[in-house]
């Protein structure tokens, strides 16, 4: 008999849902482009709820049964009580029941997951990391999250709070951030930090292309900056060069803390990876050692070579494969490792 999972990633601008067979392939996936943030959280679970029960219907029969609900949720949840302690990106989600609730709504039970942890999950299954145990995944998106994949499990910590990397500090007496906190990387490497340095620019006098985007296009975002950056425009690529030296800082500072083998970069903002990763690189060149002793070697054509050099590891930074489908896919994945474990 086979079987099928069921996967949820649930953001600060949308919910998908999606089944997902033993071997990672996606057999449907439901979207909804609704902004998650300003709906209440009944209405919003309801909608996750039912499509939820709709694709279990679709495919559950006789010969392909449900392994399991997988359910990636962004903010810090105290794992042993399923409780979304605090989101930055989803008001009104404070302290909230939100795995006993799904569970409640279900009659079935699910496995709560923070998304980040999600996506690096999926990137460890079918992504950028398949060949290693150990590895950090770095998500740029609405926020920006973390994860560590540990010995090819999730890495808690001790309530399950661990790798909030979007609140790392750098910049001091930066900007305000939704956590409370000033200068943390999350509001200057997700998207809607690129947005807000864009128009500061703007405001400032000192971006006139980017001032004509802005009254030109209804949806002025990432990725329409990124596409001014892809044009040349000076300020536009200033702001992807900022994104990238925060960005490098946290990096850099994880591989002298950690010493992991590979660092995966995610999310919608990591499709601008050419804007960012120049400065980026820089960045964790200049701040770690560690790195500038384990950076791949490579030829004169790009490829890593290492003939006649003492065999050692590398550490990779990378970007993540699968998109803007790692968390969904991670999600899915949960269910198979929560029996593996048990």
């Amino acid at each position: 008999m086979s079987a099928f999972a069921i996967g949820v990633d649930l953001g600060g601008t949308s919910l998908r849902v999606a089944a997902v067979d033993s071997q990672g392939k996606m057999l449907e996936k439901i979207t909804t482009n609704t902004a998650v943030a300003t709906r209440s959280r009944d209405l919003v679970i309801d909608e996750m709820c039912g499509a939820i029960q709709q694709l279990t219907s679709k495919f559950q029969n006789d010969s392909n049964h449900l392994a399991g609900i997988g359910i990636g949720v962004p903010g810090i949840i105290e794992m042993e009580t399923g409780t979304l302690r605090w989101s930055p990106n989803l008001p009104g989600w404070h302290d909230y029941p939100v795995h006993a609730e799904i569970e409640r709504r279900l009659g079935t039970k699910v496995i709560l997951e923070n998304d980040a942890n999600a996506a690096a999950l999926g990137e460890k299954w079918l992504g950028a990391a398949a060949k290693v145990d150990d590895m950090c995944m770095i998500t740029l998106g609405t926020g920006v999250g973390g994860g560590f994949v540990l010995a090819g499990k999730v890495w808690h910590g001790m309530s399950g709070m661990a790798a909030e990397l979007g609140h790392l500090n750098v910049e001091r007496n930066g900007a305000p951030c939704n956590c409370g906190s000033r200068g943390c990387l999350e509001q200057y490497a997700s998207a809607t930090a690129v947005k807000r340095m864009a128009m500061e620019a703007v405001a400032a006098g000192n971006a006139p292309e980017m001032a004509r985007a802005m009254k030109a296009s209804q949806e002025f975002n990432s990725k329409v900056i990124y596409q001014l950056a892809l044009e040349g425009d000076e300020p536009a690529r200033e702001v992807f060069r900022r994104a990238g030296n925060a960005l490098g800082t946290v990096v850099a500072d994880l591989i002298n803390i950690l010493n992991l083998p590979m660092y995966v970069i995610g999310g919608g903002v990591a499709d601008a990876w050419d804007a960012f990763a120049p400065s980026m690189m820089e960045t964790v060149q200049r701040n770690s050692y560690v790195y500038l002793a384990t950076a791949p070697r490579e030829n004169a054509h790009g490829a890593h070579d290492d003939a006649g050099q003492p065999p050692r590891r590398s550490t990779v930074i990378t970007r993540a494969r699968l998109g803007s489908d790692a968390g969904l896919v991670g999600a899915a994945r949960c269910p198979w490792l929560h029996q593996k474990m048990n």
